[in-house]
């Protein structure tokens, strides 16, 4: 089921690039919750570089960035390493984080229908409320889109 803006997001406990962590226990801070198809691929590479030079504006207004993936930890912490994000990976190879945001969907890949993680941004309040979401989106601005989102929740 699709979580609904102006609802309680979907919690969830995963593995991460900082242990395992709670959707919980960022409560009293925005989060930025982004899912991503794979990591070190170009899109993915791109994005995940937006959010890092970005990563001191979105720390000055509170807020918390999570990127989510089917990959292992030992693939994010690589990503995160050559990288150089300072923000948290959640390893999610199981689909339930993915499952609970509804972002598994059907994808063309050379021709092919393969299942995959349609790139999507959650932005939740610090009352653990879904404010905003962003699905299909494309690289290009997104991130300075959703920084403005942040600063404009005060």
């Amino acid at each position: 089921m699709r979580p609904l803006v102006g609802r309680p997001a979907p919690g969830f406990t995963a593995a991460s690039t900082q242990g395992e962590i709670s959707l919980s226990d960022f409560l009293g801070k925005p989060v930025v919750l982004y899912f991503y198809p794979k990591d070190s691929t170009p899109g993915c590479t791109t994005q995940a570089q937006n959010f890092r030079d970005q990563a001191e504006a979105f720390k000055a207004a509170g807020a918390v960035v999570l990127g989510v993936s089917r990959d292992s930890i030992k693939s994010h912490e690589n990503f995160r390493l050559k990288q150089e994000l300072e923000f948290t990976l959640v390893s999610d190879p199981d689909e339930a984080v993915c499952l609970a945001y509804d972002v598994m969907k059907l994808k063309n890949m050379y021709g092919k229908q393969v299942r995959g993680i349609e790139r999507s941004t959650f932005l939740i309040n610090a009352e653990g409320l879904l404010v905003q979401d962003w699905r299909g989106l494309k690289v290009p601005g997104h991130v300075n889109e959703v920084l403005s989102a942040v600063q404009a929740l005060g």
